[in-house]
């Protein structure tokens, strides 16, 4: 089978193409053709080898989210069949409920292969069936950002209509929060750094706009658009540089939603004090399992969501997707067609 490894942890230059022996379904296995993946800001991560020993130190193949049709079915399996179009789910073994030591380890794509190859054996609760109404490509976007801003808006402390959600960038999880916060009912206020990427986001459905980069108390203005009340839950994706501002936008009793660190992984000077003072409330998002993925795919098509997709690379470019997503340039899922 084709499949892109990483075979040298410098970024995109070190992604090789290469051939390797075709994978061999147990009885309790199914085998998929892979048709399409994305990628994650973690993945590019990865390909530098920031996580070190925690992933797979040689010859890794990358990426947790990826799409491919059923061609052969072990003889215990009984949920799926041939033919079936399935998706990966970011953490394999993460079935339902909260996570434990053991499942929020079992992420793809770092101590265990990801999906950038032609062909993959999975159990069947690795993988859950895809909705007729979206590509190979849309759907591909979804195990990893998708579920993140879905379990962000409505897991354990879901937002309600007449909410205001604050969505920080352009990239995949912030375009989902975008999408399902409208779904749900909610005011969404945007930012970016790019003012032509605002306007895409008001086309998506948000009603406020911020540039962060002309006004650097973003918080202060977030405020302004919510009468002073604050924001009922923040889509932090930030992290160090932007924490601050985001406490000064939530509302006392609000919600910090805690999904990235672009910025930096400290906190930095974040006002801690407003937490405890505020009564500010902090989740951690760690994407999802695989009941949530399911209810989630269940709401998107009843509302035929479809992604916001930026960019598909053929798999022998793959490299230059991983460039791509590296710029910053992208608004949406970078997917790649394998």
């Amino acid at each position: 089978m084709k499949a892109v490894v990483i075979e040298r942890p410098e970024g995109p230059d070190g992604l090789e193409i290469v051939t390797l022996p075709d994978p061999k379904p147990g009885p309790d296995e199914i085998l998929v053709r892979m048709a399409a993946a994305s990628i994650n800001y973690r993945d590019l991560l990865i390909s530098s080898g920031a996580y070190r020993s925690r992933q797979k130190s040689e010859n890794l193949i990358p990426l947790s989210d990826g799409v491919g049709e059923v061609i052969s079915v072990g003889a215990a399996v009984a949920e799926f069949q041939v033919g079936d179009r399935v998706s990966s789910l970011f953490f394999r073994d993460w079935t339902s409920g909260e996570p434990d030591n053991l499942t929020i380890e079992s992420d793809w794509g770092r101590d265990k292969d990801g999906m950038l190859c032609s062909l993959k054996t999975f159990k069947p609760h690795n993988v859950v069936k895809v909705p007729d109404y979206l590509s190979d490509i849309e759907a591909a976007s979804l195990p990893c950002a998708a579920l993140t801003a879905w379990n962000a808006l409505v897991g354990d402390f879901p937002s309600v209509p007449g909410d205001t959600v604050l969505v920080q960038g352009t990239g995949g999880v912030a375009l989902f929060a975008v999408q399902f916060a409208k779904m749900i009912g909610a005011e969404v206020i945007a930012t970016s750094s790019s003012d032509e990427k605002l306007k895409r986001v008001r086309e998506l459905g948000a009603d406020h706009l911020i540039n962060y980069a002309n006004n650097p108390d973003w918080g202060k203005q977030a405020l302004e658009i919510t009468g002073g009340r604050g924001v009922d839950n923040v889509m932090e994706l930030g992290g160090t540089e932007t924490l601050k501002q985001s406490l000064i936008a939530v509302r006392p009793g609000g919600t910090l939603s805690m999904i990235g660190v672009l910025s930096g992984a400290t906190f930095g000077n974040a006002l801690l004090p407003f937490v405890v003072s505020r009564k500010v409330r902090m989740q951690g998002v760690t994407v999802g399992s695989r009941a949530d993925m399911q209810s989630m795919l269940r709401a998107m098509a009843a509302h035929q969501i479809k992604p916001v997709i930026d960019k598909v690379f053929p798999i022998e470019a793959s490299a230059d997707a991983f460039r791509h997503l590296k710029s910053g340039v992208h608004f949406g899922k970078v997917c790649i067609e394998i």
